[in-house]
């Protein structure tokens, strides 16, 4: 025991000596950076900032590559490393790779275990929880973070102003891809994390809310129905697209939304306060605020897969439906279709957004009473008050088709109290505004409205922008992340889901071996 002790100190001075030969280009670097400062004394303070950002980032990515100078060093010759294949590889080969980081290229060197017909395995990778690519974690972060809130054009040039590094545009999307693999798998952990039930407590409303966003798509990347019908379109002109001609460009992202708020109980009177703007401080002030907010959106998924995903983080929330549910739509067909099927299951409550009504409302007083007028405006707060009193919405539709007659309406007139009267009458159960104020509910999408504005549209609808499927749901991920704050707990899931895929995975037992010897310390 003593000897081994005695060896271990005798390796530990050893090993002090090389870590401090591998800091030596460091150190070199270090003294030459400080000369130079010492004799900057006529250079401005701007001139003297970016000397120190420059030689600073050398000086960094130095330390960097001593740090795996070292690690190479210590790195112990196994007898075998066995694979998950069961192959047991004997051979070893000194190898090295390079790493791209956020300070530089430095080359990692470690050792290679190997057999016939199968590949080979560097523990020390496993060790280093390297990628697969040559672009470290952190700049795979650096790509996402960036990503999410900027073009990849923009993000390829602010990768070159902080690193002084060129990385091609497609490889900027590519890192972006990457680093959102794991963003399902992510919350469907914390779903089944107890921590995450939210205590009921009273009053506490838990809501869902829907709607589309439509994202400019490269031809190959639309809907099989979409591209079947872009490819029949004829453009009228050549150098722009004219009305109607965009349609055929889109795939829809659904986008959803789930918070918890408490509940507030309102008048009709507070409502039109609300909508017209004479809502006072002290009001708005009194206002429950929204918690626990979870917004995200995806272009891949369809549209009953991303809302069956919401009920699930309902679920994980709710998981014994002690709170009223409430689902906040804008009357889509294809959302309430799917909705109607999973109600009773969910015991929810449906309502259409009162904002999405009033534009039905505004199109019909428009034809009955002329646009831009008084009696126009009064109209419409007579039906909205109506609705609020809880006049049934069937009612008041087939008033406006009596009152479209005895104007006796045609054309585009008739056909916009028609359009709002038909919907007033599909969607009549959703628009029992005056028993939901009653009971404290929201009654308009305020909250997925600013979803699909910050979460797609300021992003995704960038003039000449055409999306491929994977950019495009990849960047709503990381979006998500952000607007949630879920980015920086993802990403720590996301490191470990790599390790486990790279790594883990490819070793006997799903457990790389330690390739470091670590040194007892001697008194």
């Amino acid at each position: 025991m003593r000897n081994e002790a005695q060896y271990d100190a005798w390796m530990g001075a050893a090993k002090r000596v090389e870590e401090q030969d591998a800091f030596a280009c460091a150190d070199g670097h270090l003294w030459v950076m400080k000369k130079k400062l010492s004799e900057m004394l006529d250079a401005e303070h701007s001139e003297v900032e970016t000397c120190v950002i420059e030689e600073g980032r050398e000086l960094q990515r130095l330390l960097l590559a001593a740090h795996m100078e070292i690690r190479a060093s210590r790195e112990q010759k196994l007898q075998e490393v066995k694979g998950a294949d069961g192959v047991r590889r004997t051979t070893k080969r000194a190898s090295a790779r390079p790493l791209t980081t956020l300070v530089g290229k430095v080359d990692v060197s470690r050792t290679a275990y190997q057999a016939p017909d199968v590949s080979g395995l560097h523990p020390m990778d496993a060790a280093l929880n390297l990628p697969r690519e040559q672009y470290s974690h952190g700049v795979r972060r650096f790509v996402a973070e960036h990503a999410a809130v900027m073009s990849f054009d923009d993000v390829r040039h602010e990768w070159v102003g902080h690193t002084g590094a060129k990385v091609p545009k497609r490889q900027v999307e590519e890192l972006s891809v990457r680093a959102a693999a794991d963003f399902e798998e992510f919350y469907v952990q914390r779903r089944a994390d107890d921590g995450q039930v939210e205590e009921p407590r009273f009053g506490n409303l838990l809501v869902l809310t829907f709607d589309g966003k439509g994202i400019v798509m490269v031809p190959e990347d639309l809907r099989p129905a979409t591209k079947k019908a872009a490819a029949k379109a004829t453009r009228k002109l050549t150098t722009r697209l004219t009305s109607g001609e965009k349609r055929n460009r889109k795939r829809m992202a659904q986008v959803a939304a789930v918070y918890t708020v408490a509940r507030h109980v309102r008048e009709p009177k507070d409502v039109l306060a609300d909508l017209d703007g004479t809502t006072d401080e002290n009001a708005r002030a009194k206002r429950p605020k929204v918690s626990n907010k979870r917004v995200w959106a995806s272009v891949a998924s369809s549209p009953k897969e991303v809302i069956l995903d919401a009920f699930c983080e309902a679920d994980a929330r709710d998981p014994k439906h002690q709170r009223q549910w409430v689902v906040l739509v804008d009357g889509n067909k294809d959302q309430l279709s799917i909705l109607e099927a999973i109600r009773d299951k969910h015991a929810v409550r449906i309502v259409i957004d009162v904002i999405h009504v009033l534009e039905y409302l505004w199109r019909a007083a428009h034809a009955l009473c002329g646009e831009g007028t008084h009696e126009a405006e009064a109209w419409v707060q007579e039906r909205l008050l109506e609705l609020l009193q809880n006049r049934p919405a069937g009612n008041i539709a087939t008033h406006m088709r009596t009152a479209a007659r005895t104007a006796k309406l045609q054309g585009s007139a008739a056909a916009a109290v028609q359009d709002a009267a038909d919907y007033l009458n599909t969607y009549a159960d959703y628009m029992q505004y005056g028993e939901a104020i009653a009971m404290g509910l929201p009654i308009a999408t305020g909250v997925i409205e600013g979803a699909c504005r910050h979460l797609v549209k300021d992003r995704m609808d960038r003039g000449g922008a055409r999306w491929t499927l994977s950019g495009a749901e990849a960047v709503l991920r990381l979006r998500a992340l952000r607007v949630s704050g879920d980015f920086n707990a993802y990403w720590e899931f996301h490191l470990q889901q790599e390790f486990q895929r790279n790594h883990a995975e490819r070793y006997a037992d799903n457990h790389p071996p330690d390739p470091i010897r670590r040194l007892r310390s001697v008194k």
